[in-house]
């Protein structure tokens, strides 16, 4: 019996003070004048979302082609090596899942997956959409006031504007789309709607229609750190809604700020090269 009671308050005795860091935690999160919570700073995830939010194995390269036992490099990534190689993930999937596509839209993942080079748009320095703006693997800075909230993105200097006045539905589908905050508690929900097709979910292939809707939620944590989900809603090429989660960390060294990273004239010679006077070979 006295083993049993001794257990018991050593348990209480670690789980109490763990109780007790998580309050001091929650009570240093900046607030803004309205008491909510003040996520103005510089944040940065640190998975691999970017490459496949589904969970998968590493693998040789981001594009595949048959080999003559095992699948191998594609030409276009062959001479890229360990570089354009892909780590293994969990995943970012609640509950460990896969996308649940409809067979014709599985089919079509896969298609891209294997014409990664030719179809990705992060290659062509597309605008990245939304969700995957949050997880490029560059910062993106908040700033929030009682009455506005703005995100900037490093990649390819993305922007979005979070409306918190609700003004109504977009009028037209954009890259980034339409998004509309509101407060849930300490927990900031943004309705995302107006997204282009034309962006991916990660350079696996995972793609989605002109009927993406996302609804993003962003509750902090602690002063350095946000808990990130987003639901994603496709009746064209999924079955159901999905569920992405990731904790966001805020960068915190002195110098931490966005860089300039305008991606577009970083491909213009892919894109354009070949129409040149004089082309640059191109294999």
């Amino acid at each position: 019996m006295k083993s049993v009671v001794g257990v018991c308050a050593l348990a209480l005795g670690l789980f109490v003070p763990a109780l007790g860091t998580a309050q001091g935690l929650q009570d240093e999160i900046p607030r803004l004048a309205n008491g909510k919570p003040d996520m103005s700073g510089i944040w940065q995830t640190n998975n691999e979302a970017n490459w496949d939010i589904e969970p998968h194995i590493a693998r040789h390269s981001v594009e595949m082609r048959e080999g003559p036992v095992n699948p191998v490099p594609s030409i276009a990534t062959l001479r890229m090596g360990a570089v354009a190689s892909v780590p293994g993930s969990l995943g970012v999937i609640v509950g460990g899942g896969r996308i649940p596509y409809t067979d014709e839209a599985r089919a079509l993942k896969a298609e891209n997956m294997a014409n990664w080079h030719e179809r990705d748009p992060e290659v062509k320095c597309f605008m990245p959409g939304v969700p995957r703006a949050t997880y490029m693997p560059m910062p993106f800075q908040i700033v929030a006031s009682e009455n506005d909230f703005f995100i900037a993105y490093q990649f390819a200097g993305a922007v979005r504007d979070i409306y918190m006045d609700n003004p109504g539905p977009s009028q037209v589908d954009s890259w980034m789309g339409w998004s509309v905050g509101s407060w849930d508690g300490d927990t900031l929900v943004v309705d995302v709607s107006g997204l282009l097709e034309g962006t991916w979910f990660d350079r696996a292939g995972s793609h989605h229609s002109n009927q993406l809707h996302v609804v993003e939620r962003y509750t902090m944590v602690s002063p350095n750190h946000i808990d990130y989900e987003a639901t994603i809603e496709d009746p064209v090429v999924l079955t159901e809604p999905f569920t992405i989660k990731m904790p966001i960390y805020r960068r915190i060294e002195e110098s931490a700020r966005l860089m300039d990273f305008r991606c577009v004239e970083f491909v213009e010679e892919l894109m354009f090269g070949e129409w040149r006077r004089n082309p640059l070979p191109r294999d």
